[in-house]
């Protein structure tokens, strides 16, 4: 007999069909004529009701091994289910029991943990309902995401985790090295020399896969990234990690207005098939998590996102009938309570601030026409703020050799940068998204660690 999906079941099963099910053991509760026990095989929400009658083989011996979180495999017949809420139940010929767990050490007995306490289990703790809940809408955004920029025609590409690069710009790189850290060679300075290194340089892990997409948008003109990403900042917030999936897209002959207007397109899409495909899951968080989990969906698929400038943003938050705790002025970033006032206080909806000043932003940003604002974007959603940051690249190499140089950034290390620009240089811009705000953002989760199965923290890598 073929093992079949408990979510399959549950959703399409239908009464005196023979099914084969494996999973985890819930709950169980014994009765004078029987005894029913709840299994999970992590495929759905709810949980299949089994009803295990006296004449099962050896059902006493099963019985005393049916605690929760012990494996098992049961065979039997659907029938309609008379308890509330419920359609259909198995009713169990045969059960077997892979691996029992020990009621007196098995950590998840409880129906509600703290997420805090889970954190200490975390190789239980996907077994719950809302990490469960979390997993299976983490897969259903990465499936959506896939899908949308290949309906779109763009290329998958596999940027380096290994890097000699740093895109960003801030210095908070895990260094790559096979170095001898007892021994380490040195410079007549006595810096590390690097030149001993394997890769014969200083590398790093990757903080972006920009640039490469860059170069692979030069032959392909669309292109993506999709994989993992670091960053060594000693930061314990809730919005932090030092290991993260990045999302980010390259187009070739593409101008700033194409990129706010896939960006779009592309929130709109993810959310939208993410409905469509766990609806139980978000119906929970929105019971369970947060109220306004649906809302904030629906804000996102049926709304057109507001555009404005930052010299207008500025002028509508100096506006502000409210008193921010950081101050606001021409020249400096917006921080969270800014960008989240915009989107959540006053559009009311996504908004996407353009044309941000050239000294707060990266090098590789189109410079604009009056050389005081560069073509950049950053999206911002009501609850998160910014969730997308992108730019027009520049693509003018005496611009961006004169960028470069204002940064102090050696040419010689970005010398192949600048060889697109030399060889065949068009108009292009993309935009990065990371992948766990999107999650967070898109089930109401409290904290970042809670929508990546193994969270990597300061002071935090177990296993």
């Amino acid at each position: 007999m073929v093992t079949r999906r408990i979510a399959e079941i549950l959703r399409n099963g239908q009464p005196d069909e023979l099914v084969t099910i494996k999973g985890w053991v819930r709950t169980k509760r014994e009765l004078k004529e029987f005894a029913f026990m709840e299994v999970n095989d992590g495929s759905f929400l709810a949980n299949l009701q089994v009803i295990l009658n006296p004449d099962l083989p050896k059902y006493e011996d099963i019985l005393k091994q049916l605690n929760t979180g012990a494996s098992v495999e049961v065979a039997g017949t659907l029938v309609p289910s008379p308890g509330k809420g419920q359609r259909i139940e198995l009713k169990a010929s045969t059960v077997q029991v892979y691996g029992d767990a020990d009621p007196e050490t098995y950590p998840l007995q409880k129906k509600r943990h703290s997420f805090e306490f889970l954190r200490t289990i975390g190789h239980l703790r996907s077994r719950t309902n809302t990490l469960g809940a979390v997993f299976r809408v983490r897969n259903a955004c990465a499936n959506a995401i896939h899908q949308f920029f290949q309906e779109q025609g763009f290329l998958w590409i596999h940027s380096p985790i290994i890097t000699a690069s740093d895109c960003e710009g801030a210095g908070e790189l895990f260094t790559v090295t096979n170095l001898d850290l007892k021994d380490l060679p040195k410079t007549e300075a006595q810096q590390v020399d690097y030149n001993q290194d394997f890769f014969g340089r200083h590398a790093y892990l990757t903080v972006s896969g920009q640039l490469q997409a860059e170069v692979m948008a030069m032959a392909f003109r669309d292109v993506y990234t999709f994989g993992p990403t670091f960053r060594a900042e000693n930061s314990n917030t809730s919005r932090h990690l030092a290991e993260f999936w990045m999302v980010e897209p390259e187009m070739a002959f593409c101008d700033l207005v194409g990129d706010m207007d896939l960006a779009e397109a592309f929130l709109k899409y993810v959310f939208k098939s993410v409905l469509e495909s766990c609806p139980e899951d978000m119906e929970f968080f929105n019971k369970r998590i947060d109220n306004s989990v649906l809302a904030t969906a629906d804000n996102i698929i049926n709304n057109e996102f507001e555009r404005i400038t930052y010299t207008d943003a500025i002028a509508l938050l100096e506006k502000a009938d409210r008193k921010f705790e950081y101050s606001v002025s021409w020249g400096l970033d917006l921080q969270s309570e800014h960008e989240r006032y915009l989107a959540e206080e006053l559009f009311k909806k996504p908004v996407i601030v353009t044309d941000y000043p050239v000294e707060i932003k990266a090098f590789y940003m189109r410079l604009s026409d009056d050389e005081k604002t560069v073509r950049a974007m950053d999206v911002l959603a009501p609850k998160i703020g910014e969730i997308i940051g992108g730019s027009q690249r520049e693509e003018r190499l005496d611009v961006l050799e004169k960028r470069i140089a204002s940064q102090g950034i050696p040419p010689e290390d970005l010398w192949w940068y600048l060889d697109l620009r030399r060889y065949g240089t068009v108009p292009h811009a993309g935009f990065g998204l990371g992948f766990e705000r999107l999650v967070q953002f898109m089930t109401g989760m409290g904290n970042i660690r809670d929508v990546i199965p193994f969270p990597r923290t300061p002071l935090s890598a177990e296993f």
